[in-house]
């Protein structure tokens, strides 16, 4: 079946054959997995997650007359449920390498030919990150730093730097921005 999403709104879930119920959890499955794994960048937390809002979406399906609404309540309820997710684990989150990924070396995948092609392509991902950081002018790469792993305010770097909150907010942007305009033009938006 193509569309097996719809079903979570069509049927009670649980009323549905365990194959059906399988097609639609993996279709979800495919649909987050990727999405979560790069905010989270933790195998195990990302199953979590993935098992936390698919029981939420489940449990609170709204009506909805076509698949792209469905599948956009889908994507808001996985980002307000990693935000959560990330929030409680701030500290953990921070005391992370800049180049987060290179922490997923070891982690075994089920030999779902899909999770292993996200991992492949996560860690590429995490590499062409980790060079543009690495090809950002030194003060911009010292500003992300600050902010990223210190975890500085921005008040705390202006005063470190000896400059202004709004320089440091402004060049901090221009940064993230030139990261985001080379991952987006290397990796397309659409991904």
């Amino acid at each position: 079946m193509k569309n097996t999403l719809l079903l979570l709104s069509s049927a009670n879930f649980g009323a549905l054959d365990s194959s059906l119920q399988r097609a639609v959890y993996h279709e979800y499955y495919t649909m987050v997995y990727r999405v979560i794994m790069y905010m989270v960048q933790d195998h195990g937390a990302t199953e979590d997650i993935i098992q936390e809002t698919f029981l939420k979406v489940v449990k609170h399906i709204p009506v909805v007359e076509n698949e792209g609404q469905l599948k956009a309540w889908i994507k808001a309820v996985v980002r307000n449920t990693t935000y959560s997710y990330l929030k409680k684990n701030k500290k953990k989150r921070n005391e992370m390498d800049l180049d987060i990924f290179s922490k997923n070396e070891g982690i075994e995948f089920s030999s779902d030919k899909e999770a292993i092609e996200v991992e492949i392509e996560l860690k590429a991902m995490s590499e062409g990150i980790g060079t543009y950081l690495n090809d950002l002018k030194p003060e911009n790469r010292i500003l992300m730093e600050m902010r990223w792993k210190q975890d500085l305010s921005y008040k705390e770097i202006a005063a470190e730097l000896g400059c202004t909150e709004q320089t440091v907010k402004y060049k901090l942007h221009r940064a993230r921005e030139a990261i985001k305009k080379r991952f987006l033009k290397e990796w397309g938006g659409g991904r």
